[in-house]
């Protein structure tokens, strides 16, 4: 991660110099920061999100920070603030037709972020840090919704085929 990318980060802290002392004398140590102020954050179950993540990464789309959480399996997606209701619109609607599931942290929320330099192993890592203040085109909301969906979709078929593998079909 930048210098610019850790400034960035601990700016959405409530005591941003206090994020930066504790990162600067343990930069691998992890830190909760509250979401709806400076980034919002979509969290996925770990398949889902690491699918997602590695659609958007091969094919080059916007793609902010994004982080996982390997004891929870879960990863995060960092969207710009005030981002929910343009994603909610981008999704299938009803949970019920199958439709992915996530977490939608806004205002009021909190999340856990891997330090600057956290490494293989750890438990919060960076898959793709902050390097700078992030570019919040509408155009990584919509990439991100859109490789979501596909990524849940594609996971659901391969699930249901080795399903039907399974029976002999």
């Amino acid at each position: 991660m930048t210098r610019r990318g850790i400034d960035w980060l601990a700016a959405a802290a409530d005591e941003p110099m206090k994020c930066k002392a504790v990162w600067a004398d343990d930069p691998r140590r992890p830190c909760v920061l509250p979401t709806g102020k400076h980034f919002d954050a979509v969290v996925l179950d770990e398949r889902v999100g690491l699918e997602t993540f590695d659609q958007l990464d091969r094919r080059r789309l916007p793609l902010g920070p994004v982080m996982v959480d390997h004891a929870s399996r879960q990863v995060g997606f960092l969207l710009p603030a005030k981002s929910e209701q343009r994603f909610a619109r981008l999704l299938p609607e009803g949970a019920d037709d199958g439709s992915p599931a996530h977490k939608y942290l806004g205002v009021g929320g909190h999340i856990v972020v891997p330090g600057p330099i956290a490494l293989s192993g750890d438990r919060y890592e960076w898959l793709r840090a902050p390097v700078r203040h992030s570019d919040w085109s509408p155009a990584r909301i919509a990439a991100l919704a859109a490789m979501f969906v596909a990524a849940h979709s594609l996971l659901v078929r391969a699930d249901q085929y080795g399903r039907e593998l399974s029976r002999g079909c």
